[in-house]
């Protein structure tokens, strides 16, 4: 069966787009490879990221178009990922070096920026009305070195709300006793149960949930996440392994409990060829606040990330967080890379 073309009106003229297939991948990267070294930044790109959330698991809960211009070029992508209810993130690109300004003013750049906002607006309101809801935040992706991008997201109707830091710490060969050197008495961290055919122990993914939940909820922007959702969420990336799932433990009232827990992933081979560990998420409960419990979980990745001759450890932190969070990885080693930008627009049900 044939499907038809999708519709995104607004293009420029002999604009060709399409729902994005396997083939579509390579042009993607390079895509995103240029909207990075247009802005001065490296060119390093996820492709296995890329290529899961176009056409793999990643791609289940999102609704994606690619646009090509008139030599055939894949020259702008878009996206609407379905996050959670009332929580929908949007990511777009488009080409560096679409043409110059046409007679009206506004550069080919401008209007195919304009028509992919305008496309997510109409998706969005499916997904709005899928979920049952009457509205829906969209938190869209910008650099925060790309000026062009923020401005059109203004002209859509998005307002900044937060700057991120995207930080990096190198790993030596030597560190793999930083875990235990972190340990304060009284703490201890242990990865999460694990089956005989490796899948995880349900109490123990319940509790990491949890752990999350409760520690974010005074954090900007928290919202409540089913565990269902967060699980599929976590498995959606190709560098997703339940052996980076650790849980912190902390000595309370002569017994030990939950005090914390952090996710990670794998990054794939940098330019020298070495892996690299990512944090997803770290979340430490509110009572064993002050016991070291975070530098006790950074540490452990780190500490894996060496003895699997991984090279570096990276995260993101809200650079405005008031707990200074970005403070404590300074403190350990990591150092900010580049920023990232979301913009927020709350959207109404029509």
């Amino acid at each position: 069966m044939t499907l038809p073309l999708p519709v995104l009106s607004g293009l420029p003229l002999e604009w060709l787009v399409r729902v994005p297939s396997r083939e579509d991948v390579p042009g993607v990267v390079a895509l995103l490879r240029a909207q990075r070294q247009a802005l001065g930044m490296s060119g390093a790109v996820d492709g296995q990221a890329v290529e899961a959330a176009l056409i793999g698991r990643g791609s289940w809960t999102r609704r994606q178009l690619v646009a090509f211009d008139p030599q055939g070029t894949l020259a702008a992508w878009v996206c609407v990922h379905d996050r959670a209810a009332g929580r929908t993130n949007v990511e777009f690109a488009v080409h560096p070096t679409a043409p110059a300004p046409d007679a009206i003013g506004d550069s080919v750049r401008d209007v195919v920026a304009s028509a992919l906002l305008r496309w997510v607006d109409r998706v969005a309101q499916d997904v709005i009305g899928e979920r049952g809801l009457t509205r829906t935040r969209l938190d869209a992706t910008a650099y925060a070195l790309d000026d062009r991008a923020q401005l059109w997201l203004t002209r859509a109707g998005y307002r900044l709300a937060r700057t991120w830091s995207q930080m990096t710490r190198p790993v030596e060969s030597t560190e793999t006793d930083a875990a235990e050197l972190a340990l304060q008495p009284g703490v201890r961290v242990r990865t999460v149960g694990l089956h005989p055919d490796g899948m995880p122990v349900a109490d123990d993914l319940r509790t990491v949930h949890h752990l999350l939940e409760e520690s974010f909820v005074d954090h900007f922007n928290s919202y409540r996440e089913s565990l269902a959702e967060f699980l599929q969420r976590q498995r959606e990336g190709p560098g997703h392994t339940w052996e980076h799932w650790w849980l912190a433990e902390v000595l309370l009232d002569d017994e030990w409990q939950p005090g914390g827990a952090l996710i990670g992933s794998v990054l794939p081979e940098d330019a020298d060829g070495f892996e690299g560990s990512y944090v997803e998420y770290l979340g430490v409960d509110q009572r064993a606040r002050g016991r070291g419990v975070a530098r006790a979980l950074l540490a452990t990745i780190i500490a894996d990330a060496a003895a699997r001759g991984r090279d570096r450890v990276g995260l993101e932190v809200d650079a405005q967080s008031p707990t200074r969070a970005d403070a404590l990885y300074a403190a350990m080693g990591w150092r900010t890379d580049y920023e990232t930008q979301s913009w927020h627009r709350d959207l109404e049900l029509q």
